[in-house]
This record gives structure tokens, sequence and C-alpha cells, in this order.
């Protein structure tokens, strides 16, 4: 290398072989070109042989590599101050030791940071190995997006291109006492303080990379730890932002994931001391950061447990955990236009948590009634020449029920309802008329309602799928029934005039489907109703 480098890729290392190798490929070997890059790594103590690989990259690579070697920190924040003080490009960029870039990444980015004048560049990255990287910034190119207006609060990570001269103007470094996290007080600044942000989303230019031993800093914390320190990130973020919707906006991202995360199905088997500190640790988040706006974009799921947690009700929180585990979702107590969550500790003095916290508010809740929903039994009912489909199924929800619907249709669910296994039916799409008769009752346990059905079957040929339509906190939504591996009624040959035959069964996605189709009469002699059944085209996500 002569003259100044563009970029300076710096890289803490601490036993990352094998990945090591692929990570230092990735670098040498970039487009951008050895005269334009310098590589800085930091060997944090290493035991495993990524020191003695450092050297063989520096001895390959001379003007390109150079290696820094200190006592093990506990950390990548460390490491990676040393290289800042080091550095000479004019722009950085941080790679973790156990991931790799893209061919073009580094010359993509910094000719968008040129092009641009950005100082941050957030370059595409995904994840390997079944690491979850959030996609939602990298939908598409943008010369210049905020902190505040855009998914990057979800993307903190420092695997990003910054100006050099940003950071040194305002002497931005990693904080060195936290062990988790440390690039996000970081991240977060850098963007604060930058001038324009850019988001390349047209090459992917980082690989993070899932390491089979789980070694990553990240992974082993324990649950007061990651506590403590998105704390301390919180509490940072706070220093810099005041209160009010863009530091909403920033902060949403920790109760949605690193917070959340404390809260999991792990938590009930924490030691009692250890679930009390978290719950006293996060209410303390909570009364500071937790606004009104937070907490009511917040899905009952999570808001039930943080209020659980904030009022220090362990076992509740415990029961609300285990029993969700086990059982599934709640039954949804209807009041009028509200629903509410009848999670353990539900209007329960002695705990005293508001409504507002099991209440439905505005989210979706389609994928709870689809698996609170059962199907029960089917028969046919011929009266005269109708025939109709009794079927009995049991829902989630309790209290003012109202009106329930249940129909068959022809056309198909969109695809976005396969992963839920329901859809809340968009503004202006009522539910379709109500053809047959429908009888509710609450259950014995009180913890739903079951539903009993008259539909007709039409006698024309047709593939429908048996449809339920619930009113839920002022929306419809529409369930395919699912069949549960139970059994199906028997098919059977129906009318006189024009034979038909009319089967139930389960389609592809386990959803009851009725198909009616006419029998075929033979080419010589009378009808003997053992014609073959003539089969529509089968139609998808029914």
């Amino acid at each position: 290398m002569t003259g100044r480098p563009d970029v300076t890729v710096i890289v803490a290392v601490y036993n990352t072989m094998p990945y090591l190798t692929e990570c230092l490929d990735s670098l040498v070997g970039q487009s951008i070109g050895p005269d334009r890059l310098e590589v800085i790594a930091v060997d944090d103590g290493s035991t495993d042989g990524s020191a003695a690989e450092l050297d063989r990259f520096a001895a390959r690579y001379p003007g390109v590599v150079t290696v820094l070697r200190q006592p093990n920190s506990g950390g990548p924040a460390a490491p990676s101050n040393r290289a800042l003080d080091r550095a000479t490009g004019r722009f950085v960029h941080f790679v973790g030791s156990d991931d790799h870039l893209g061919e073009e990444a580094l010359e993509r980015l910094v000719a968008c940071a040129d092009a641009h004048g950005s100082d941050v560049v957030a370059g595409r990255m995904v994840g390997t190995g079944g690491r979850y990287v959030h996609q939602k910034l990298y939908a598409e190119n943008a010369p210049d997006i905020s902190l505040f207006d855009s998914a990057l609060p979800f993307t903190l990570a420092n695997t990003k291109l910054f100006r050099r001269e940003l950071l040194e103007r305002h002497r931005l470094r990693f904080l060195e006492d936290l062990p988790v996290g440390s690039d996000q007080p970081f991240t977060i600044e850098a963007c604060l303080r930058a001038r324009r942000i850019s988001v390349l989303a047209d090459y992917i230019c980082y690989y993070a990379v899932k390491r089979n031993d789980a070694s990553n800093i990240t992974y082993r914390a324990d649950h007061l730890s990651r506590l403590r320190c998105t704390a301390r990130i919180m509490d940072h973020a706070a220093g810099l932002v005041p209160a009010g919707p863009h530091r909403d906006a920033l902060l949403a991202r920790h109760f949605a994931w690193e917070l959340s995360k404390l809260l999991l199905t792990d938590f009930p088997a924490l030691g009692a001391d250890t679930r009390q500190r978290l719950c006293a640790g996060l209410s303390v988040l909570l009364d500071a950061y937790y606004t009104d706006a937070l907490r009511d974009g917040t899905g009952v799921k999570r808001r039930v447990r943080f209020g659980l947690a904030g009022r220090g009700a362990t076992a509740a929180l415990s029961r609300t955990i285990t029993d969700e585990a086990a059982s599934g979702a709640p039954p949804f107590l209807l009041e009028g236009a509200r629903a509410f969550a009848v999670y353990p500790a539900f209007r329960d003095p002695g705990v005293g948590l508001d409504d507002r916290y099991y209440e439905v508010l505005g989210e979706t809740v389609a994928g709870r009634l689809a698996a609170a929903a059962h199907f029960e039994s089917a028969d046919w009912e011929q009266t005269g020449a109708d025939l109709w489909l009794t079927v009995r199924l049991r829902l989630g929800v309790v209290g003012d029920v109202g009106s329930v619907t249940v129909a068959l249709a022809g056309r198909a669910m969109p695809q976005s309802a396969d992963r839920a296994g329901a859809r809340r039916l968009p503004a202006g799409h009522g539910r379709p008329p109500a053809p047959g008769e429908v009888t509710t009752e609450a259950t014995a346990d009180g913890r739903g309602t079951r539903v009993s059905a008259r539909v007709p079957v039409p006698a024309s040929p047709a593939v429908q799928g048996l449809r339920v339509y619930v009113d839920v906190a002022g929306s419809t939504y529409e369930i395919p029934v699912r069949t549960e591996g139970r059994p199906m009624p028997l098919a059977r040959r129906w009318g006189e005039a024009v034979p038909h035959r009319v089967a139930a069964r389960p389609n592809t996605k386990g959803r009851l489907v009725i198909t009616t189709a006419p029998l075929t009469e033979p080419r010589n002699g009378p009808f003997t109703g053992l014609g073959r059944l003539l089969t529509p085209k089968r139609k998808r996500n029914r």
C-alpha cells in the first residue's frame, strides 16, 4: 500500500479459528485492491491458533495486514478501540472475525459514501448457518435515511462503513466495560452525529456467521449480564435523545428484542433470586422508558409479560409463560368492541395490573385465533333435495362473542395468511352472508366457545374451503378450519336428477375442503352410481 488508504478494516480477534481464515481471505481479496485497503487485526489473547493465522496473513500481505496483540480484555470493545487509534483510512469498516465480506463490498460501500457524501453506509447483511439478521432495512437502496423513521434501530451492529473524520471529530469509541452490545452505543451516536446515512441494499456486503460452537460472547452471557448491558445501552441512548417520539423509535428495538428475550420459556426455570432481580431491573427500565405509546404499540403477549415483571409478580409471570408454552394462547374475552387476552392475573386485585396491558390494541391476533380454533366433528345432513354439512368447532373467545359466521368459500386464502393460519379482513371487506345456521355456547371450562353450524353444500361443481368469521376488537377475522387429523365423514352420492358426489377432506395445508362434482354416466347402459369423480383443478391456499 502506498499513500493513504480509502478504508481501514478493523477485526477484533479472539479464538475464532477456523472461521478467521475465511474472514481474512475475504478481506485481502477485496476488489477495491491492496493500494486502497488497510486491515488492522487485534489479537485479544487468543489461545486456539488464531494468533498464528494472523501472523501468516501479515507475512503474506505486508503493508496491507497489520497485527496488534494484547491480553484478553473480555470483549471486542478494547481491541476495536486500539485499532481505531491506529487507523489511517478515510473510512473505517468493522468485521467480526468469524464473519466475512462479499468480494466487492468495500469498493461499493466507498463509492456509495463518496457519491452521496455519507458519513455512515449500511451495506446489505445476511446471516449464514442459521444466524438471524433483520432484513427490513435492506429493502432498497436509500441515499439518505434517519435513525428515527427507518428500520435502522433494529440493525445497530457496527458492521458498517463509517467516515473516520466523523469518529475522530467526536472522539467516538466503544464502551470497554460493556461486554455485550458495546457496538450499539457507538453506532447510535455515530448515526446521530452523521450528516447523512445511506443504505446499499443491492449487493450482499456482509455475511454474519452463526458458529457451530455458539461461543460468541452474546450467546454465553447470562440473563442478569444481558439486562445490565441493555440498561447501559438504553441509558446511553436516552442521554443522547430527549424523551419523545424519537427516543421511543430508538428504544422500541430494546423492548422488542433484548428485554423480551429475558422473559422467554427459560425464565420460570431460573432461580427465585434471579427472577426477582430480573423483574426489579426491568421495572426500573419500564418506569423510565416504557411510555404509553411504546406500551400500546407492543403486542399483547409481550405487553403482559412486561407489565407483570414491572409489578414484581414473578409467580404470575412464570405461570403466564408456562401456561402459554403448554397450552397455547389464552382465550380472548370480548366486551363490546374491546378484547382482552385472559392471561394469569387478569383483573387480579392482588397484582393490580391495568386492563390496558391485557387489551388487544390494534395488532392483528390472527395467529392466536387460529391456534385456539379447534375442529371437533363434521357430518352430512340431507333434507329433501338439499345437502348440509353439520360441523362442530371450538373457538378461543369468550364473553360477548356476538355473531359467528361459518361458510364455504371458493376463493383461495392469501399466502400471507399461511404462517398465521388466519387473517384479519382488510377494511371494507366484511364477512360473507350467513347461508346456514349457527349456534354458540360457552364451553364447560369457561375458556372458549363451542360453535355448531349447519352449512348448505352447493349442487354445482366446486372446491370450497370451510371458514369461520368472528369479530375481535373491532376487526373481522377469517379462520380456515383445520381438521387436526380428526376423522372426516364418508363421501356420499347426492341428487337424483343430476347426481353428484360430495367429499370432505383436508388439503395439503390440513384445512377442511369440500369438493362437489357430478358423477359421469357410463357410455353404455343406465347410470350405476359408480362413475368416477370429476375433480376440478386444485386451488392453492384454501
